[in-house]
């Protein structure tokens, strides 16, 4: 995509993610990686009045270019896309099941065989820093290592894809784990899946979302 098209694809999944209530308000950001920096959500905006027009280009040295400040997160979005190769697109929300769980600071565990989606047997939650510091940054970082998401304690979650379809994709999928997770929590502990079932998991996967060859 050029980068108009870039931008319009933004707004719409933007919008998108509110229509589902995984962003409310003016909460959560993403980002797509462009040219020599990334397309990132503007500071203080949510999906409502959203245009291309608004969305900021930051260069990964950190320099904006647009009308308006570059979301608050911009810094993880930025470490993200520059340490990530396989990364073309960071989706941030503050949805509420994910959220709750990293108000618990809770790791998701092996409980369900989709969590292999995520690159790994757990969703992982990233220790507590303030929001919009290199500190935060830092942590998510980790906390992403071989994983495509992550929680951010008191905070939200994140979500890392392939492009802007992936990184929504993977959102919408980590919260509902979380919701899942969530309630099977209510009624007692999870039985979680042993290593060799969640190894049988990942290898199914293997071939997931493919096309058919032959």
């Amino acid at each position: 995509m050029n980068e108009k098209e870039l931008r319009g694809e933004m707004v719409r999944v933007t919008k998108r993610l509110d229509e589902l209530g995984l962003n409310r308000g003016s909460s959560g950001n993403l980002s797509v990686r462009f040219g020599e920096g990334m397309l990132i959500t503007p500071s203080g905006f949510g999906a409502e009045g959203l245009s291309a027009d608004d969305i900021v280009f930051v260069h990964m040295d950190g320099t904006a270019r647009g009308r308006w400040q570059p979301s608050s997160e911009w810094l993880f979005h930025c470490d993200i896309l520059k340490q990530r190769a396989d990364a073309g697109a960071v989706v941030h929300t503050h949805s509420l099941a994910a959220t709750a769980l990293a108000c618990l600071r809770k790791d998701i565990p092996p409980f369900h065989y989709m969590i292999a989606l995520i690159g790994g047997d757990t969703i992982r939650c990233a220790q507590y820093a303030t929001f919009g510091t290199q500190e935060l940054s830092n942590n998510a970082l980790i906390a992403l290592k071989d994983r495509k998401a992550c929680l951010l304690a008191n905070h939200g979650m994140i979500a890392v894809g392939k492009d802007l379809d992936d990184a929504f994709k993977i959102a919408v999928e980590v919260e509902t784990l979380s919701e899942m997770y969530l309630r099977a929590l209510q009624v007692g502990e999870p039985i979680l899946l042993s290593t060799q079932e969640f190894q049988d998991a990942q290898n199914r996967f293997a071939s997931y979302g493919k096309p058919a060859h032959g």
